[in-house]
Parts: C-alpha cells; sequence; structure tokens
C-alpha cells in the first residue's frame, strides 16, 4: 500500500482538544485528517466522511458536537475530514473548493492525479484498512432544499442507512467519480444531502442522524426502518455547454444566453409540469445545453422544450439539486430531473 501523504490522524481526541468552536477545530487540524473513535463494540467499525466540499458544514459542525458531547460510539468509527483548508479559506465555509484545483467528490476513480486525486486515493486507503460495515459521506446541497440520500444500489442494506437521515433517496447509475460509487465493490455507501449549508435545520438533521448511525448497535439490514422511503431512480444531470453565460433572474438578462427563474430553488424536489416555465434561451437547446443519460445516451429534448425563447420542461419530472450559485451551477450542474414514471414509494 503507498504511503499516506496527507492526511493526519487523530484518536478518542478529547473535548478540551479541538477549541471551542468548528472554526477553532478546523485551525487544529490545519488540513485533510481521520479521527478514529474507539467504541463499546471494538470488533466492528463504521465510517463517516464529511466536508468533501469546504463550503459544506453541517457534518463537520455534528462531528464536532459529538467529541464536545463526550459520548462513546457503538462500535469503532473512523471520521474523515476532507476539504478543510478549503473551509477555512475566508469566508468560513464558503468555497466549495480552492481556486484551479478538481472537485474532490469526482476524484475517486483512477487515474488518482494532482492533489485531490492523491487525497482521493489516500481517503479510500484508509476506508480499507479499516474495512467498515457501513460508510456515510455527509453533505450539504449546494442549494436550499430538503434532505435527501444517494446510493448506486437499491437492496435494504442501503435503504437503511439513507432512513438513519432521511425519507427520500436518488438511485443513481451515474459514474461521477463520487465516493458513493465504492458501494459496488466495497461496503454498502451513501451519499447524505442534508439541505442547505445555511440553513439550521440541515445542521439539526446531520446531528439527529449522526447520533442514529453513531449510537445504534445495528444500522443495516434486518433493523426496522426509521421511515418509508420515497424513491427516484435514474436521475439526469443538465449541463451548460462550454462558454454559455448564465443569469438567475426575474426577467431575461441581455448579457446572458440562459436566464434561469430567480426562484428555481423553490422547485426542489417538487413535479414540475410541462407547462411549468423556468426560464429563458437565446439560441437553441442543444447549442446552450447537454445531458446524458448512465448509457452515455443525449436526453436532452427528453428534458427541455423551448418556445418562443422560453424555457419549459418537456415533461412532467421532478427536479432536485438545484443552486442559483453562478459557479456551481456552471462547474457542475443546473440541476438534476427524474421523470415521473420513476418515482416511487
Amino acid at each position: 500500500m503507498a504511503a499516506v501523504r496527507r492526511v493526519r490522524f487523530l484518536r478518542n481526541p478529547l473535548a478540551t482538544e479541538i477549541g471551542d468552536t468548528v472554526e477553532e477545530f478546523l485551525q487544529i487540524l490545519g488540513g485533510p485528517a481521520s479521527v478514529f473513535l474507539d467504541g463499546r463494540d471494538t470488533r466492528r467499525t463504521r465510517a463517516l466522511v464529511t466536508l468533501l466540499h469546504g463550503n459544506e458544514p453541517s457534518g463537520l459542525m455534528a462531528l464536532f458536537r459529538w467529541i464536545k458531547s463526550g459520548r462513546q460510539p457503538a462500535v469503532n468509527c473512523v471520521c474523515i475530514i476532507g476539504s478543510v483548508e478549503a473551509a477555512l479559506r475566508p469566508p468560513l465555509f464558503s468555497h466549495r473548493m480552492l481556486p484551479g484545483v478538481r472537485d474532490l467528490n469526482r476524484c475517486f476513480k483512477p487515474p488518482f492525479e494532482g492533489a485531490e486525486g492523491l487525497l482521493a486515493e489516500e481517503i479510500l486507503q484508509i476506508l480499507r484498512v479499516h474495512h467498515p460495515e457501513a460508510v456515510i459521506d455527509l453533505h450539504n446541497t449546494s442549494g436550499s432544499g430538503p434532505a435527501f440520500g444517494v446510493c448506486t444500489h437499491l437492496d435494504r442494506e442501503h435503504d437503511a442507512l439513507v432512513a438513519l437521515f432521511t425519507e427520500r433517496m436518488i438511485v443513481t447509475r451515474l459514474n461521477l467519480g463520487a465516493l458513493m460509487e465504492i458501494s459496488e465493490h466495497s461496503y454498502p455507501t451513501v451519499t447524505v444531502e442534508v439541505g442547505g449549508r445555511l440553513d439550521e435545520r440541515a445542521h439539526e438533521l446531520a446531528w439527529e442522524g449522526l447520533c442514529r448511525y453513531f449510537d445504534s448497535d445495528r444500522v443495516l439490514a434486518g433493523d426496522e426502518p426509521v421511515w418509508a422511503l420515497e424513491i427516484l431512480q435514474d436521475p439526469v444531470r443538465l449541463h451548460l455547454n462550454p462558454g454559455v453565460t448564465l443569469a438567475y433572474g426575474e426577467a431575461p438578462d441581455s448579457a446572458a444566453d440562459v436566464t434561469l427563474r430567480q426562484d428555481m430553488e423553490h422547485f426542489n424536489f417538487a413535479t414540475v409540469d410541462p407547462d411549468e416555465p423556468l426560464g429563458w434561451i437565446r439560441g437553441d437547446l442543444r447549442s446552450r445545453f447537454w445531458a446524458q443519460d448512465a448509457g452515455g445516451r443525449c436526453v436532452l429534448s427528453s428534458l427541455l422544450r423551448c418556445v418562443g425563447g422560453r424555457l419549459y420542461p418537456a415533461a412532467k419530472m421532478t427536479l432536485f439539486m438545484i443552486t442559483t450559485n453562478v459557479a456551481i451551477a456552471r462547474s457542475d450542474c443546473l440541476f438534476y430531473a427524474v421523470p415521473q414514471a420513476s418515482v416511487s414509494s
């Protein structure tokens, strides 16, 4: 195994050793870290990964609160904290990643190149060493919206993990290089998006779910689920083409190729009908957007239609992961969409 190069290791840190605030905790860590907590049952281990994006603080806040409480988890817990430097860049928790570097949560597949690729490889090495019975990757959504889980497998183990936090689950076959994609070959792994980074309810949900995850003797299949899950399958990501300019507003922006509605975030996990206007466009759809399904097929025409320069859904569908942050929308995606026929409970 290659030597671990960047991650700092802590074991059972005391409440007095991590500072008085989350910011002080980050400063003490200084960079990526692995915090190991001995459990009451030391024969098993679970993993928590958080702060893969520096502007998503809820998971770190929950872990800080747990350590401060002095509680001991039911089993060993290895807690990996990723983009500490990005989180510390002023203003605190405002940078998804540092300028000019790759998105860490797109680096969990070969080739592991550059600083972020090497860090992703190290995180995978740490998980292999501990071989946890489950992995939860805790995130905030890019915009304000309800909580949901994401996984690559539809089975009772993944259901049970998501149900510790939320009642809604996305099942995707998209291969983006995200950490949760290791589930196919390793251990049950889910991403949980607890809500917007500025939402107090998101911070509280992260804490409540973390307590269930750390405190429960069993978290996998065989336990009663907390909620019946709403399941959305095979979402499609809508992207801007390179060089396309974007704005959000209540009317078309004359300087932008695409203007989406200022209140787009209100559609997070809402069902939109084909007559619901989403925004405005200059030019044709294919010159502005691209969208592919998990099989690599172009599905743009099944997502959007344009009438007189106005954008509409092409069919009834559920939208999520909508953000009105132009930088995130351009570098990641505008939103995910699931046809209504792929939503079940």
